[in-house]
């Protein structure tokens, strides 16, 4: 079964439709501490050409990315060619102050206004709140006068079209859902064919008209490339546990002659409760292949044996010592 790459889901609070892939860009940042390798300029420069020629139009990023790398390099390419394609929508996130981790309205404010600067663009179509479990007082993010409040006003300004929240602890995300009406959520590497950490979450979306944007569907690479060549299970060295699991996957998926790359992605993309699977790329050859594995062929035979397989319910990044440069 492949998947029809042209279905847009249309956000129900907010006049914007998705497509079903995005591709994030934060490799393109060039933050080897998260993928244990680095993206020059001039790599990212091509491979921002072939995103913006490419049939996926649709790109996620943020203002802290490589310290701000990430926008700056997507804001050159668009400079270079003129614009952006018409209809390519941009994802982007409202940071907390990387010194001082304030993360209040008026940081906020500041936040999207070095986005827009940095992006070349005068409105972001989907503007998340970003990693507020990072931040130096929660109240400052959720409290009257907080970065919640500034985000919504933003909405209203026209300075985006619709308005997220993109995170990574469950426990703080799911009373934020509750309390406030966003129109969509990203979550990473917590609903994926050896982790389900996020399925709760995704449920209350369903319930409260939010949409999902599931990222990280290879879990840093080891759904992809095996654990055998890519030892990484959410940014972090894959145990052996892990790893034995990994190798679970691609055995099945090479008894059917799939590649578990394809597995992977579209497992969250054959999901009902997501709307859009967020792939990283870093090359332009990563982009083909993404384009490939959502269209392999996969047997409903290989669907039936992986779903015997276990999978974990706790957070896979609970122990992750997070590095944004």
């Amino acid at each position: 079964m492949t998947q029809n790459l042209q279905k847009m889901t249309k956000l129900e609070r907010a006049n914007l439709s998705i497509p079903p892939l995005c591709l994030g860009m934060t490799a393109l940042g060039d933050m080897p501490d998260t993928y244990g390798y680095g993206v020059d300029e001039a790599r990212a420069m091509r491979t921002l050409e072939t995103v913006f020629n490419g049939p996926i139009a649709f790109i996620d990023t943020s203002r802290n990315y490589g310290l701000g790398r990430s926008e700056d390099r997507i804001g050159k390419a668009i400079k270079a060619r003129g614009g952006l394609p018409k209809g390519f929508l941009i994802s982007s996130k409202l940071d907390r102050n990387m010194d001082t981790l304030k993360f209040d309205g008026a940081r906020a404010r500041q936040s999207v206004e070095e986005s827009l600067k940095a992006l070349g663009v005068s409105c972001i179509d989907l503007l998340h709140l970003h990693d507020p479990e990072y931040a130096s007082d929660l109240k400052d993010v959720t409290g009257k006068g907080g970065a919640v409040e500034e985000l919504f006003k933003m909405k209203e300004e026209g300075l985006c079209r619709a308005v997220g929240l993109a995170a990574g602890r469950t426990d703080i995300m799911m009373p934020m859902l509750r309390d406030f009406h966003f129109d969509a959520i990203i979550t990473h590497n917590r609903y994926t064919l050896m982790n389900r950490h996020a399925l709760p979450m995704m449920e209350l979306c369903k319930e409260r008209g939010i949409t999902v944007l599931n990222a990280a569907p290879y879990a840093s690479g080891i759904l992809a490339k095996g654990a055998s060549k890519q030892p990484l299970f959410a940014y972090m060295p894959a145990g052996d546990d892990i790893k034995s699991k990994a190798n679970a996957i691609e055995a099945i998926c090479g008894k059917h002659g799939v590649p578990m790359g394809a597995a992977a992605l579209q497992f969250s993309m054959r999901s009902p409760l997501v709307a859009s699977t967020i792939c990283g790329v870093s090359s332009p050859e990563r982009i083909q292949q993404t384009v490939e594995w959502a269209n392999f062929p996969i047997p409903d035979a290989l669907w039936h044996e992986l779903a015997t397989l276990p999978f974990e319910m706790d957070d896979p990044e609970a122990n992750r010592i997070y590095k944004p440069a």
